[in-house]
């Protein structure tokens, strides 16, 4: 019987310069498997984000394996899915889906990605209250894992306060034991323990910080899910400041680690993975 090969895809906007495939063909060829990763832009493509549905319909025609699934893509993908593993349907947003035997179901691996990268990088921090800094795409994810992880009292922040709302009613609901607030980047204190960023400030394309670091003291812990520059303006800042801090490189390479495996079945060398995710961002 001949080896599977594997076909995946990435589809969202401005998937282009994405290390995801890279890291999953690099996985691949590790452990032998016969694995073939492309990047699906929609905008190169002249394809509008509603239209997510006509393209997991091709992708089944074409013999995909599973896509992973990005930004604006992650939550418009559910009515087109058959099924969603338990955490996925709590979060109701997906970050990969497999296609089996006309089965379309969704996972989310972003928010056991950054469980897996704050453990690892922050060990021993308090997590007894923590400002969740951006109500959007990835909040949902981070602040289930934040909860998850055992933050009691959750603030979510953000300049679109509405977000934060819902964002903390729908967390509330899911965690009824925390205390998950909302309000707007300007109400924060420095009472809490740690901050978790997860809007695109800082990014290349989008310099510059998302609140006052003047608020960080030597005692705060500091975590950022941007990983380009993988040294955001308020790492550098919360690093001048005496925190300890934990850059995107490990949420970005734990949420690969684990789509790979749903997937192939396989587990990837992890380490290899983020020694190979280092690789690629000097080289850039």
């Amino acid at each position: 019987m001949a080896e599977h090969r594997f076909l995946v895809g990435l589809v969202g906007n401005g998937v282009g310069p994405s290390l995801t495939p890279a890291l999953h063909m690099r996985a691949a060829d590790r452990l032998g498997l016969p694995y073939i990763y492309r990047a699906v832009d929609l905008a190169e493509h002249g394809l509008d984000p509603s239209e997510i549905g006509e393209v997991l319909y091709l992708a089944e025609a074409l013999g995909y394996d599973a896509l992973n699934i990005t930004h604006p893509c992650k939550t418009l993908v559910l009515p087109y899915l058959n099924e969603l593993d338990e955490r996925a349907a709590a979060l109701q947003t997906v970050n990969t889906v497999l296609l089996k035997r006309g089965q379309r179901t969704g996972h989310n691996t972003d928010w056991t990605g950054f469980v897996r990268s704050f453990k690892a990088g922050l060990p021993g921090v308090d997590v007894g209250s923590v400002a969740l800094v951006g109500a959007g795409g990835a909040g949902m994810s981070i602040g289930h894992a934040l909860l998850f992880l055992g933050v009691r009292n959750l603030l979510i922040v953000d300049v679109l306060e509405e977000q934060a709302v819902t964002l903390a009613q729908r967390l509330q609901g899911l965690f009824p034991d925390a205390r998950v607030a909302h309000g707007r980047p300007e109400q924060l204190t420095s009472s809490v323990a740690g901050f978790v960023h997860c809007t695109p400030t800082g990014m290349a394309e989008h310099p510059g910080v998302a609140f006052d670091v003047g608020l960080l003291r030597p005692e705060h812990w500091v975590a950022d899910i941007v990983y380009r520059p993988l040294q955001t303006a308020l790492l550098k800042a919360a690093e001048a400041a005496g925190c300890r801090t934990l850059n995107g490189a490990g949420m970005t390479v734990y949420q690969a680690v684990e789509a790979f495996e749903l997937v192939t079945g396989v587990t990837p060398d992890a380490s290899a993975m983020t020694a190979h995710f280092h690789e690629l961002v000097a080289a850039e």
